[in-house]
Formats: structure tokens, sequence, C-alpha cells
């Protein structure tokens, strides 16, 4: 059984109101991928729009704290903490996006830190787009998790 959908098949929130609050932590990453061109010409970080990793980190930290708004059936839970980072990768002409929530909750961040990395990726594609519009994000995966009844998880 899917465990967002009840007897009749019909969307549905799980209950989390019988699970006890625990720290939770979720990590996941991602990659914007450039050209060789388009990469060189963004390689200090700046665009015509601003700072790059600052807008896209920001932006991040936004979509964490909006996960529920913009996924139907994610609760809305206290985020203790988000931390977006982003490092350039210059032989592959990339940048990793990767981002830590946490909670003290009865559900688990995975969501708000996939949400996070998904959000700060399409922010650079959004500021480096006028250079070339085959910037690719690519490898949004969880990493990690802990807390809560299934333990800890590690991709």
């Amino acid at each position: 059984m899917v465990s967002h959908l009840d007897k009749n098949n019909s969307p549905t929130m799980v209950d989390v109101g019988d699970k006890n609050i625990t720290q939770r932590i979720a990590e996941a990453e991602g990659e914007v991928i450039f050209d060789k061109n388009s990469f060189k010409k963004i390689e200090s970080l700046k665009s015509k729009k601003g700072s790059i990793k600052n807008i896209a980190i920001l932006a991040g930290i936004m979509g964490a704290k909006e996960t529920s708004k913009l996924i139907p059936l994610c609760h809305n839970i206290p985020i203790d903490a988000i931390n977006v980072e982003i490092v350039k990768n210059i032989k592959k002409y990339s940048m990793k996006v990767k981002a830590i929530v946490k909670t003290s909750s009865k559900t688990g961040v995975e969501m708000e830190a996939l949400t996070a990395v998904t959000i700060s990726c399409l922010t650079i594609y959004d500021m480096c787009k006028y250079l070339n519009k085959s910037i690719k994000i690519a490898n949004i995966k969880l990493i990690s998790k802990k807390g809560g009844k299934s333990g800890i998880f590690k991709s």
C-alpha cells in the first residue's frame, strides 16, 4: 500500500499524530552542468542578475521553508536549521548543490532537503540561461537521513 493513498486509492495525508518527536536530519544534493564557454563566463559566480551563489543559497533556504506549500501531501513542520552549500567543479564545468535540513518533529525533512537543492539548481539555471539554454540540472538525490522509526539511510 502506498502511504499517501487510503483504502479507496484516494489521496490522504499520513497521520503522524502518534509518532514521537525526534531530531531528524536529511541531506540531499544535485548538480548544475554547463558547457565549457558558459562555465568560464560565470566562473566568478556572478551574472548580470547578481551573485549566483548567494541568491541560489537564499532560494534554496526559502524553498525548504515552503515545501509543504509546493508538495500537496507534505506536512508543514518546524525547521531547526537549513544549510545550503554550492561548490564549483572546474573540471566538470558544474556546480554541486548540497542541502542539510534539521528538525525536531514527528516526521522527517527529506522533502525539504530535496526541495532546497532543486530550487537552488533552478535558480542557478534561471540566472545563467541567458548564456546558454542547454544547462543541465542532474543527479538530484537524497544522500542521507537520520531520525525517526525508519532509522538511518545512506545512498
